[in-house]
């Protein structure tokens, strides 16, 4: 191998690999066509060669970055770790990297990151469970960033929204609850402020409501383990307490069985019935055993990798909403309605 030196071109690279300029370039350049054979010769010169491409200069020459900011809210919750994963997987796939910017869920806090955000040149924002204020789209949407939302959405009719039917699932969890022969309703709330809250409880209420009944009693988590389990601690002090209970994530679903298992003496499913929404990994410990509606992580990041790259490519398509449906996973902390697997 030849020694590294300083100040290596792709000139240098093309001369060593017995190739053109441009066939370098093609080699380096993201999503480029180039047969596999070249590929191999020109990598095998530039390694040689100790040849590194510029990738600040390479896109200030062509005006693109490559790059694709992701603002997320949190990531102690086992679904957006996961997610961040599959969508940073997928775009490097189509030759983008990802940027990942962490901000609070509410619209203020997002705002103050976005001049950090448009400084890096992204040439597109995928907002992961969080907020986004209005003045912040206008903002995006001068600077020509197009914006999708995962797991989120909202009324701004430009923006696109890919989630799970929220709805439908809240829907379901009240009717398997209701087949159970549960008469008492509990729900724990998320944060009041995120359509994942909002269209889980309505879809939950709907189900009720369709046989006749209502939520018996309702505390606010706020998608966080602390305030999950003072919800729950608040909610089963009464002496009337649900007999089944609706946590709006299954991050805030483990506190809860943690406190009433551990603290309050509470038998699950024995005593009370308790169902979340996600179905993240630890869902399926034996630990929580949990009933849960699963969120299809892999079709919603495809989805919202596909709807990013057709807005980056073209300015004017339209905004694309869609929402997934969810299944409903039955496992052993909720009372199984007879005859269900039949």
């Amino acid at each position: 191998m030849v020694k590294e030196r300083d100040n290596v071109t792709a000139q240098d690279v093309a001369q060593r690999a017995g190739v053109s300029q441009s066939a370098v370039s093609r080699v380096f350049t993201p999503g480029a066509s180039v047969s596999k054979k070249m590929a191999e010769k020109v990598r095998r010169a530039a390694d040689e060669l100790g040849y590194r491409t510029n990738v600040l200069a390479r896109s200030l020459i062509t005006g693109r970055s490559h790059l694709i900011g992701l603002i997320v809210a949190h990531l102690d919750n086992y679904f957006y770790p996961e997610v961040l994963e599959k969508l940073s997987n997928a775009l490097q796939d189509e030759g983008y990297r990802v940027l990942v910017f962490m901000a609070q869920q509410s619209a203020e806090n997002i705002d103050d990151v976005l001049a950090e955000i448009l400084d890096h040149q992204v040439e597109g924002l995928v907002m992961a469970s969080v907020t986004m204020s209005s003045e912040l789209a206008a903002r995006c949407q001068a600077a020509g960033v197009p914006v999708v939302l995962i797991n989120r959405s909202q009324d701004d009719d430009w923006l696109s929204a890919v989630t799970s039917d929220n709805f439908a699932g809240g829907r379901k969890l009240a009717e398997f609850l209701i087949a159970g022969g549960h008469e008492h309703f509990g729900y724990i709330a998320g944060w009041e402020g995120a359509s994942t809250q909002r269209d889980r409880e309505a879809g939950f209420r709907a189900g009720l409501r369709q046989a006749g009944l209502d939520i018996h009693s309702r505390e606010v988590g706020n998608y966080r383990v602390e305030a999950a389990q003072e919800a729950a601690r608040r909610m089963f002090a009464r002496g009337d307490h649900p007999d089944a209970v609706f946590v709006a994530s299954d991050h805030m679903t483990f506190a809860v069985m943690d406190v009433l298992r551990v603290e309050l003496s509470i038998r699950v499913p024995e005593d009370v019935s308790v169902v979340g929404y996600d179905d993240v990994p630890p869902a399926a410990w034996p630990t929580y055993n949990l009933t849960t509606v699963r969120q299809p992580a892999n079709r919603m990041v495809s989805e919202t990798v596909r709807t990013m790259l057709n807005q980056i490519e073209d300015s004017t398509a339209k905004p694309h909403r869609i929402a997934f449906d969810g299944s409903l996973i039955v496992r052993g902390s909720a009372r199984v309605p007879e005859g269900w697997f039949e």
